[in-house]
């Protein structure tokens, strides 16, 4: 049996998600996107929750295209507050959407919402080379910059913690413990 992080545990969706989407680079906006909603969401709860209520987010919120949640107003927001496949909190859905209008806002500046946060690690991942889960942590420098830059251009519940699993999440950084079959099954 191929040992894992330890955080992954047994649960299908967690290994599943571990095994195939964790810690891979990915340069998709729609899925940054996504990640930075999914993990603001997150945020105070575990990350078991949110991977259980994500297909809902999907169509929550129409597949994370971030023009059309821009567009959302109260009508929108009242619907997402009732709707118990989602985190229902006020605050995390009207971030959600004031994400889409700053992911927008930096599409137009940068190019592209990738092109904008892969700079916080010059373009390429980071090999964290953890030996255990002791050694994660759970901000670093990169993710304190961009933590500050992200709140400077609208956007919320992007504190440095949540932008550090996001930068995980997304493989900007591999935080496998060298000990896990993932960490070198991902090269950087």
């Amino acid at each position: 049996m191929a040992e894992r992080c330890a955080w992954c545990g047994n649960d299908p969706l967690y290994v599943a998600y571990h095994d195939t989407e964790w810690g891979v680079p990915s340069h998709d906006d729609r899925h940054l996107f996504e990640m930075l909603v999914l993990e603001g969401a997150q945020a105070g709860l575990s990350w078991i929750t949110i991977l259980k209520k994500r297909e809902h987010y999907r169509r929550a919120f129409d597949g994370f295209d971030a023009e059309r949640i821009a567009r959302y107003g109260a009508e929108e927001v009242a619907r997402l507050l009732a709707d118990p496949g989602i985190v229902r909190n006020r605050r995390k859905v009207e971030a959600a959407i004031a994400n889409a209008h700053a992911a927008l806002a930096v599409r137009e500046r940068f190019g592209s919402l990738d092109a904008f946060l892969w700079r916080f690690v010059d373009g390429v991942p980071r090999d964290g080379r953890r030996r255990t889960a002791a050694d994660v942590p759970a901000e670093t420098a990169e993710s304190r910059a961009m933590s500050a830059e992200l709140k400077r251009l609208g956007f919320r519940f992007v504190g440095p913690t949540v932008c550090y699993a996001f930068m995980q999440a997304v493989g900007m950084v591999d935080d496998h413990v060298e000990s896990c079959f993932r960490h070198a099954g991902i090269r950087l």
